[in-house]
Parts: structure tokens; sequence; C-alpha cells
């Protein structure tokens, strides 16, 4: 009896764990989700209904593998903007929650890619490895994390490093009419960032895909794209997506930042993500006054500009510079959106459609713009040499003005505007040339000096190549100290003067 209880047990045993084998082979995990139903689908956005946990933000999807994101919490019912057209999804269509909120990919692996907002290739090259996931809105860094902006960010641009000087850390818009240059001054800056140890961030927001395609070619070609993540929102986009597109890059950005490098980044421009964040404010019926546009324009742009600072040293000292763009109305800077950004970032650089259409480039206007950061980080060779330029040039200017009203001048009035003519011819420079701080500080320290004074206007370009040439040729280790941010004494001066009059003097007996 023993012995037959025995192998009864046994057979019992061995039954038991191989039933318990197959149901684990074959467990099915039961997860709950929570579903609701689309109510209205319009061009961008969808109302839904049934999603009583919902949060704001959070990701819901579609059927069709449409993804969109929680925008209005109201009693009835949940306003949603879609990331797609979303041409198939109709009343009754059902949506469930994801129980995340809308966040990109992050790491080494963006650079050189173009993506879109949600953190898809559209180069044709290859899925994404990266590094993780981070949230499109994170809180601006704090008063105690933040630190001053100390390093100078080098545009390559004469007339904006020696007149309107920029810092790693620091926000400055860049405005005028359309068509005036904003984004050849942008594209200039971020081809100059080549071996300055700065990543780059290039936000398209509705920009023709054509003009996103050529600007893309041109990094490709100055080498730039080795250091810079392209995030596109085309003009056909949804509106959604325009507006979800510079959290994002700014979200890929601050895994630099936070990880101590200088990043550099780019929205171009924020004038097409207000109009985004307004289709879509009217599309989902927000009332007016505060929640709706033009009131609530200021707080989206300044909860985005805010993210970009210098972070202190113990949290790594990396920075966030940002260039945010916009479009100015015949020229009217003081209208709504605008005077908006003024007053969130530390100066604006104003492109002047008058002086695009005479020819001088970058058609930067002096007078009217400023940087209010980017004096205190400025390497000591531009205080020394450019320290009175911007004054004597909005002085020049003036004085131009009413000299056209008359016609005898005195001596010293003619000289004055000569030398300012001369000024101004320096101050040009073509797109895609970008100058070392060794060569500008030489050919402005020329153009005061007077050496320029003999040389006709034609003359002054090819005057300002000869000192170039001369400069880095002849002194090297000047040129070094320079750019190592040391103090200009008056050996120095008088070697980079005696090397200029030299360059020029040989040029004006060849001509």
């Amino acid at each position: 009896m023993d012995k037959k209880s025995d192998q009864l047990k046994v057979f019992l045993d061995d039954t038991f764990s191989l039933f318990n084998g197959v149901l684990k082979e074959h467990e099915t995990r039961l997860t709950m989700r929570e579903v609701g139903t689309v109510k209205y689908v319009g061009r961008g956005i969808a109302r839904v209904d049934g999603l009583m946990g919902v949060k704001s933000e959070e990701l819901v999807s579609f059927p069709g593998n449409i993804m969109g994101m929680v925008f209005n919490l109201d009693p009835e019912e949940v306003g949603v903007i879609l990331f797609s057209e979303g041409e198939e999804l109709k009343a009754g269509s059902e949506v469930s929650r994801t129980g995340r909120v809308m966040d990109v990919p992050v790491g080494e692996a963006l650079l050189g890619r173009v993506l879109d907002a949600m953190g898809r290739p559209l180069d044709n090259l290859g899925p994404l490895r990266t590094a993780g996931r981070l949230p499109i809105e994170r809180e601006a860094p704090g008063i105690l994390e933040r630190f001053p902006v100390t390093v100078p960010l080098q545009t390559g641009i004469k007339v904006i490093d020696a007149l309107i000087p920029l810092g790693r850390g620091q926000r400055e818009l860049i405005l005028g009419d359309r068509q005036t240059g904003k984004t050849a001054v942008a594209l200039d800056t971020i081809i100059n960032q080549k071996d300055k140890d700065v990543l780059c961030v290039y936000c398209a927001i509705g920009q023709r895909s054509s003009s996103v395609a050529k600007l893309i070619e041109e990094l490709h070609k100055h080498d730039a794209m080795d250091y810079t993540i392209v995030v596109v929102a085309a003009g056909e986009d949804p509106p959604g997506m325009k507006f979800i597109t510079p959290y994002a890059a700014t979200t890929m950005a601050e895994y630099f930042m936070e990880k101590g490098r200088d990043v550099l980044i780019i929205y171009d421009d924020l004038t097409h993500h207000a109009r985004a964040y307004r289709e879509l404010s009217l599309l989902l019926r927000r009332p007016p006054g505060r929640e709706a546009f033009p009131g609530d324009i200021f707080y989206i742009h300044s909860r985005l500009l805010e993210r970009s600072t210098h972070l202190h040293e113990e949290l790594g000292g990396g920075s966030l510079t940002a260039l945010p763009i916009i479009e100015t109305e015949a020229q009217n800077v003081s209208a709504y959106i605008p005077t908006n950004l003024i007053s969130i970032t530390d100066g604006q650089i104003y492109l002047s459609p008058e002086l695009f259409q005479k020819g001088i480039l970058p058609a930067v206007d002096v007078g009217r713009s400023v940087s209010r950061v980017g004096g205190k980080t400025q390497l000591p060779a531009y205080r020394a040499v450019a320290g009175s330029l911007r004054l004597s040039y909005s002085q020049f200017e003036e004085l131009e003005k009413f000299a056209r009203f008359s016609t005898r001048l005195d001596e010293q009035t003619r000289k004055t505007l000569e030398r300012g003519r001369r000024v101004r011819e320096i101050l040009k420079q073509p797109q895609y040339r970008t100058m070392p701080v060794s060569e500008q500080i030489a050919v402005l320290l020329a153009v005061i000096e007077g050496i320029f004074d003999e040389l006709p206007i034609d003359a002054v370009a090819e005057g300002e190549s000869a000192i170039s040439a001369a400069v880095t040729s002849r002194l090297m280790d000047l040129c070094r100290k320079i750019e190592a941010g040391k103090e200009l004494v008056n050996d120095d001066r008088f070697s980079l003067i005696t090397a200029a009059r030299s360059a020029v003097g040989e040029k004006g007996e060849s001509l």
C-alpha cells in the first residue's frame, strides 16, 4: 500500500510540474488600459471623451499608429493635438492612453542627423540608437543653478563679434523683415563653431522643405553636420508638430548641456511657432483671454527660452545659447510678438531691409541692435580695439544723413565721413566667409588707425584680404595670444599696425 502511494505521489508531482510548465509557456498577461472615443476630428486636432484619468501633455494613441498629445482638459471632453494629418480618423474611433508624456530620444547618436519632433529620422541614414528619452517639457534651471555668462561665443561675423558680442549661455534675438538675411546669420554662426567644441541644434519651424534641404546641404558642404542636429517641422506639417518642435529640440540640446558641453540652438522661426499655437487655440476653442492667442504667447516662448543658460560649475558648467529668429512686418519692432521676445531675451540683432537693399551685408542695423550680456564676455583685444567703434559708427550714420542736405562740408566733417564709409565697407562680409578673431582684430585696428583712408572704397575689400593674409603668415604667435584672450599691449598694437600698413601699401602700389 505504501509503495502504491509513493508511486501515485510521484505521478501527481510529475503531472503537476508538466502542467505548470505548459502554463508558464503559454502564460497570458492581463493588462488594463483606459480607452475613449473620438467625438470630433478637425485639422490637426481631435476631441475625445471617456479618458477620465488622462493627464495634461500625455501621449494618446489612435488607430493607424497615429499619435497625439493631450492639450485641453475640459470637464466634458479632452482636446488632443495630432502629430499627423489623421485623415483616417473619424468620430467613433477608439483612442487609448499610453501613460507617458511626450518625450524625444537624446544622445550622441543624434549628431549629424535630421529628424522630426517625434525623434523619427528624416535623412534615410537608418534607425537611431540613442542613450534614452527625455520629456520635451522640462523645468528651467533655477537661479542658484545658473552661473554668469563668462565665455564668448564667436559668430565669425565682424559686425556682431565687435559691436554686438555674444556669450555662451546668452539668448540673443535675431529679427527683421522677410528676406533680410536672418537665417544666413544663424547659418554662418553654426559654420563658425567648427573646432570650437560647441555643438549646434538647428530647429526649423514651418520653413519650406526646399529651404531646409538647401541649408542642410550647406552644412554638409562646410563639414558642420558632424556637430549639428537638425530638427524639422516643415510648413506642410500639422500645427501640433510645429508647436512641439522647439521644445523637443531644446530637450535634445539640454542633454549635452547637462553633460558639461556648450550648445548653440537656433529657432527658425518663432513667428511660425506662435501662428501654430494660435491655430491650435482657435481649433480647440480656447476661451479668449489669458489662455488664448495673443495672451499666452509670452508664456509659451518664455518657458522655452528660460531653459537656455550657463549652468553652475558644480552642475558641469555646460551652457545652452539660444538664437531665436522672428519675422517683423514693415519694420514694426514694437508689434506684439517682437516686443514679447525682446523682453525675454538678452538683446537683439536687428536686420534692416534698407541696408539689405543697399548691398550692405550682413544688414545689421548697429543702432537698433544690442547685446545686454556679451560685452562682459568679449575678448580683451576687442575691447581695446573696437571699444569706441560702435558709438563713432552710429555718429557717422547720423552725420551722413545730415550731410545730404549740405553742398559744402568742412575738412574735418569730410574726413569723418570718409573714415565712416571705410568702416562700413570693412563691416561688410560675404556669407560663408567667417573670420577668425585675430584677423578681425587686425582689420578693425587698421581701419580705426586710418590705414585704409588712402585706398579707394572699391579697393577696401582687397586691402582687408591682404591684411588677413599678412597677419596669419607673419604674426602667428600674436594671433594665438589674441585668441587665447590675452590683453593687447602697445607692442602688439604696433606689430599689427606695421603688418597692416605694409600689406595695404603693397596692395595700393599694385593698384
